[in-house]
This record gives structure tokens, sequence and C-alpha cells, in this order.
């Protein structure tokens, strides 16, 4: 029952966030075929770029003239930040609407327990984030065929899917076990907000700077590069463990806390 409502109260928002996210995607790929045709002039514009902005967006490893190279230059970053964002949002919203909007006391007078409610709304969230995630796979797959011979490996591309899924249940557990503690919405979602952006931050000023380098470590962010997970061919195992631990822990704390929270309104 709660799964349903929060996933229909929650279709507008992922249809915009679907639309949305795939013209970037159809509108960035069907300018490869142009920009591997002048590749020659784009490298000398690229030599411009400082080292350390090529460093910070992985286009010093990635050759942007291949055609999983530019994706994991120029659509990678938008699907992994805007996806992270959209995943934020939403997670951060699920659980506290309940006491902003004072439904909560007519939602627990149902034969309902408050493990229910933390169950189908987080699994709402996660299924909005999975259907997110392969409408842009979809659009990414349809987007290279604007290259006459597309040739994109299959396991490094299913590598950066999966590591953009990992990345945006990151964030979507943290900002429910967020919506789990705090009870204003308008307090938790500029929180959520903050984190995405700052790790993302984080992990450009640590490609900028060697003296920053050590803040890739707090950002997940890094734990997805899209260099890295081409060139090794591999999703190193310590991020996924990473992930995945934090992923856990922000699931089973909003379990606890929301089943002893003052939920009185």
């Amino acid at each position: 029952m709660i799964f349903k409502r929060e996933f229909k109260r929650n279709l507008k928002s992922l249809i915009i966030w679907s639309i949305v996210l795939t013209g970037l995607i159809l509108l960035t790929l069907s300018i490869f075929p142009q920009f591997a045709e002048q590749q020659k002039s784009m490298e000398k514009l690229l030599e411009v770029y400082p080292d350390s902005i090529k460093k910070a967006f992985g286009m010093n490893q990635l050759n942007m003239g291949d055609l999983l190279g530019f994706y994991g230059v120029e659509i990678y970053i938008m699907t992994t930040l805007l996806g992270s964002i959209y995943a934020a949002i939403l997670a951060s919203n699920i659980l506290a609407k309940e006491e902003n909007e004072k439904t909560i006391e007519f939602l627990l007078s149902k034969p309902i327990t408050r493990s229910q409610i933390v169950t189908e709304k987080l699994l709402a969230v996660f299924v909005n984030v999975l259907i997110l995630n392969g409408v842009s796979t979809i659009a990414s797959l349809i987007g290279f065929q604007f290259e006459k011979d597309p040739d994109v490996p299959t396991e490094p591309f299913s590598l950066l899917i999966v590591a953009t899924i990992l990345l945006h249940l990151t964030f979507a557990a943290i900002s429910f076990m967020l919506s789990s503690i705090l009870r204003k919405t308008r307090s938790i979602l500029p929180i959520s907000l903050g984190i995405v952006l700052a790790a993302y931050f984080m992990n450009v000023l640590a490609g900028i700077s060697e003296d920053l380098e050590f803040l890739k470590y707090f950002s997940p962010f890094k734990y997805v590069d899209a260099a890295q997970i081409i060139q090794d061919n591999e999703l190193k195992s310590l991020y996924i463990f990473i992930m995945a631990s934090v992923i856990l822990i922000s699931i089973i704390t909003s379990y606890i806390v929301y089943r002893k929270k003052d939920l009185a309104v």
C-alpha cells in the first residue's frame, strides 16, 4: 500500500528527471561523430586546458576520440552527479514528509508497523533510483548509435553502470537516514544536497591540487572514477565494500531510529 502510494506520488518527478537526463545524454552523444572527425583540432584545443583540470575530469587518461572515452568524460559526469542529486532529493523527503504533512498519525492508525513504513518507503526510493539508471543506460545505448560503427566494450561500460547505481544508492541511503533522524524536510534537503555537492567538489579539488589529494578518500565520486574503471577494467573491491557498508549502516540506522522516534505531531 505504502510502496504504491509513494511510487505514484514520485512518478511525475521521476518522469521529469528521466526526460531531462535522456535529453542531455542524447544531445551530448549526438555531437560525438563531429567531435571524432575533428579530433586533431580538438586535441589541440584540449592542450590549452591546465593539466590540473584535465586530471580532475579524467581528460589526461581517457581518449575523447574514442566513444567510451568520450562517454567517460562527458556523459558520466552528468549521470553520476545529476542522479546523485535526484537520489538525495527523493530520499530526503520520503520519511520526514509524513510528520511535516501531519499524516503520520493517520498512517500509524492502520494495521502497519513502523518497520513496514521504513521498508516500503526505502523500497520506493531504491526502485525509483534503479528506474532512473535504467532510463539513462537505455538513452546512452541509443545515443551510441549516432556513431556509424559504435564500438563500446561491454565489460567496462557495464562496470560504469554498476558504479553509477552504487553511487546513487549510497547518497540515497545517507539521505534516507537523515530523513529518519530529522523532522523538517526544509532542513534535511539542504544537508543532503550539501553532502552530494561537497563530495563532488572534494573529488574535483583532489584532482586539481596535489596538496588536497587526500580529499578523494572522503568522496564516493572518487570510488567510481570513470578513468580508473575504464583503464583497469574493474571496480575496486575496496570501494564496493565502502559504499555497500555506508548503504547498510545507513539503512540499519534508519530502522533503529525510526522505531524509537517520537512521532507525535
